[in-house]
């Protein structure tokens, strides 16, 4: 079950990751991200867009190593503790995402926020 959860929480994250690209490549979409504010990014947010990504990467990097599908580097005692922190920024998530201005925000992101932090549930209690 966590191995699945696995692979549907990387395939969201990279989904996610792909969409945060195109919100630095100008694409007019940033009514569904940083409070739906404004369609086309601004730079600051373009790099705030920059960071999502890596961190996307970091968690799925992370909860794949704590499934067991990678080999944890350089050890396994940071994997547990990293995917609490991870469930934890996931839960800011949601409560940022349903109290955004945007309402396309809040459709489309919080509930893709709440299976997120589903998957990882059932990854970190695995």
């Amino acid at each position: 079950m966590a191995q699945a959860a696995t692979i549907i929480f990387t395939v969201l994250m990279g989904a996610l990751a792909i969409f945060q690209a195109a919100l630095i490549a100008g694409a007019p979409l940033g009514h569904l991200a940083w409070g739906g504010q404004q369609r086309i990014l601004p730079p600051g947010l373009r790099i705030g867009s920059a960071v999502a990504i890596v961190l996307y990467g970091v968690f799925a990097l992370t909860l794949l190593m704590r499934a067991g599908l990678l080999a944890p580097w350089p050890d396994m005692s940071w994997i547990m503790p990293a995917s609490w922190i991870i469930l934890a920024y996931l839960a800011l998530g949601v409560v940022v995402n349903a109290i955004s201005r945007s309402l396309p925000e809040r459709l489309t992101m919080t509930p893709l926020i709440v299976v997120l932090l589903l998957l990882g549930l059932t990854v970190a209690l695995s």
